[in-house]
């Protein structure tokens, strides 16, 4: 079932005050900032994020931005599965600049029936009374082994979502979670071994060896398992691919998972 669904709109620079309002830049991403999803594809227990931008909503004389957004999530047939209602939301011209980034995400419940959906987002401007909306189809997979809700965060608690992209001397952590697990042995216990692997942009490692770990005992009831915080210290600038590699042993199954990070020094 539907778990949790949440709209919302990121602080950043809000349009100039021509044109009609428009929604662009729509893709699908890891985590609230992350990196594009290369496919809409979403395993039962993940986040399905998309973000997009709003260009060309009125700004007052302080900067302020009235607009409001809602979303709803129809399956295959065009049948509703969700409904949230358009919310009032103000945002704040900080720095000026052409665009207003903001962020819908889906929160898919590890019982949700596979299928195809269609995720529907409004937005309109209550100053101009424009009102735009965009369209965005995503699967949810079979119920299966793999990880899911992956992002990088600025801390290792997880409150503070960061992009795939940082600043020479800075840490960044992964954080993830597994699901789809099987269990086995006399005592009902999963056995799943983890890698991680950081490539350069030759696709060459950047270590001799991967970082590894392993899941081997957990409470009987548990069907989700945590992985991380890992840190990722950023001692370098360059682009580096993130591989993430999950194998069941129990089950026979393994999931890989690959995302970029882009790393540039610090400058005055």
């Amino acid at each position: 079932m539907w778990t949790t669904l949440m709209l919302m709109a990121a602080l950043g620079p809000i349009p100039g005050q021509t044109g009609d309002l428009e929604l662009n830049n729509v893709r699908a991403t890891y985590g609230l900032l992350g990196a594009p999803r290369p496919d809409n594809k979403i395993l039962p227990g993940d986040v399905y994020y998309v973000a997009f931008d709003i260009d060309n909503v009125k700004v007052d004389d302080t900067g302020k931005v009235l607009y409001s957004m809602g979303m709803e999530v129809l399956d295959s047939r065009n049948k509703t599965q969700f409904k949230q209602d358009p919310r009032d939301l103000e945002g704040f011209n900080s720095l000026g600049g052409g665009h207003l980034p903001a962020f819908a995400n889906v929160d898919i419940g590890l019982d949700q029936p596979p299928g195809e959906y269609n995720l529907r987002v409004t937005v309109s401007d209550r100053t101009s009374k424009k009102t735009k909306s965009f369209q965005q189809k995503f699967e949810v997979l079979p119920r299966q082994f793999g990880l899911v809700r992956v992002r990088l965060t600025g801390d290792a608690a997880g409150t503070v979502d960061s992009a795939n992209f940082g600043v020479a001397g800075q840490t960044l952590w992964l954080q993830c979670f597994g699901v789809g697990f099987e269990r086995g042995g006399a005592k009902k216990e999963p056995d799943v071994a983890l890698e991680m692997q950081v490539l350069d942009e030759a696709g060459n490692p950047v270590a001799p060896k991967p970082k590894t770990g392993e899941v081997k005992e957990l409470p009987k009831d548990t069907t989700v398992f945590p992985i991380g915080p890992e840190p990722l210290a950023l001692n370098r600038a360059g682009k580096f691919t993130i591989k993430l590699k999950a194998t069941d042993r129990i089950g026979k199954k393994s999931f890989e998972r690959s995302f970029p990070l882009t790393v540039v020094e610090a400058k005055s």
